[in-house]
């Protein structure tokens, strides 16, 4: 039997959390490379790895090939991402059950971007209003499927009621940069808030540019009674059209130093060493404020989500650092 050394077990208990996303392929040369992905970012021991979910299940059979392959293929757990864009109670029932179905306990509610021109009540919408509804209906699916079950009391004829199995995570979004629709930014604390009523334990935030940005938001929501953990999503950018697409669709404008240094590099692989420098940079710094890890967007690659973990620098704020950053906050 191996034995790992002791400066190996250091670094293994000095290594972050970390989680990945990975979206469904498009064909068949795309699903080959992604098992490959996926067998690398499983050598990272990720706490899970989610797979993304088309509004309306316009992506339902790849996505559950892709969560099977992790569920058979690896020790990681896959988390199923769910909309409700174009998702009626009905379909969302049926939908969830078959993850459950399938293995997977862990789920991603998100509410969806709604298709351009729709407007509440249209068919397209569907009849699930946000993903703190998602959230219930996850939890009451799974509370249909396995009700309440008894166990003998050692010694005695009487039985006990055992727990109902929950699922292991329902997670959410987050925004710290404010969501697109929100016309104040507590409203994003609001709705973060409401959606842990609702039963999730996990949030996720969509991509920030600035660690100011994640420990400034995660400090509002605490204050505001928000009290799972908020993991703070990252990308390594490593190409400019990347970047430019990323502040299109998230409406949050890209740094302008990382812009430049990616427009002005002419090779691949300088553009790798910026992206990754700077999402490792990034991710240092908001570990160092109190992250509970890393959620990484992979874009369906390994090596960058892979090299900057590798170039994560891990500290321990220390208390006076800390009261500092909140004073400045405040």
């Amino acid at each position: 039997m191996p034995v790992s050394s002791p400066s190996a077990a250091a670094d293994a208990a000095c290594r972050p959390r970390v989680s990945f996303e990975l979206f469904p392929p498009r064909n068949d040369a795309a699903a080959l490379a992604l098992g490959r992905t996926i067998d690398r970012l499983a050598e990272a021991d990720p706490d899970f790895i989610s797979v993304t979910f088309g509004a309306g299940g316009t992506s339902r059979g790849p996505s559950l090939t892709v969560l099977r392959y992790i569920l058979d293929h690896t020790d990681v757990e896959p988390m199923a991402h769910l909309t409700c864009v174009g998702s009626s109670h009905a379909d969302a029932n049926r939908l969830v059950r078959e993850f459950l179905d399938a293995g997977i306990t862990s789920f991603l509610a998100l509410r969806g971007d709604p298709p351009k021109g729709a407007v509440d009540g249209d068919d397209a919408i569907g009849d699930l209003a946000s993903s703190a509804e998602l959230v219930q209906l996850i939890h009451r699916v799974q509370e249909e499927r396995e009700p309440f079950g008894q166990s003998r009391i050692p010694g005695t004829r009487a039985s006990e009621i055992r727990d109902r199995p929950r699922p292991e995570r329902v997670a959410v979004a987050a925004f710290p940069t404010g969501h697109p629709r929100s016309r104040f930014p507590s409203q994003d604390i609001d709705a973060l808030l409401a959606k842990e009523v609702a039963g999730a334990n996990l949030a996720i935030t969509q991509l920030f540019w600035y660690a100011d940005d994640y420990l400034g938001f995660v400090e509002r929501a605490r204050a505001a009674g928000v009290t799972m953990d908020i993991l703070p999503g990252i990308m390594p950018v490593t190409t400019p059209a990347r970047l430019r697409r990323l502040a299109e669709l998230t409406g949050v404008p890209a740094p302008s130093d990382l812009a430049i240094a990616l427009q002005v590099e002419p090779s691949e692989a300088g553009q790798l060493e910026i992206g990754v420098d700077y999402a490792a940079r990034l991710g240092s710094e908001v570990l160092a404020g109190g992250a509970p890890g890393l959620h990484l967007y992979t874009f369906n690659r390994h090596e960058a989500v892979l090299s900057t973990i590798d170039r994560l620098t891990v500290s321990t704020p220390t208390r006076s650092s800390l009261s500092e950053r909140i004073e400045y906050t405040i």
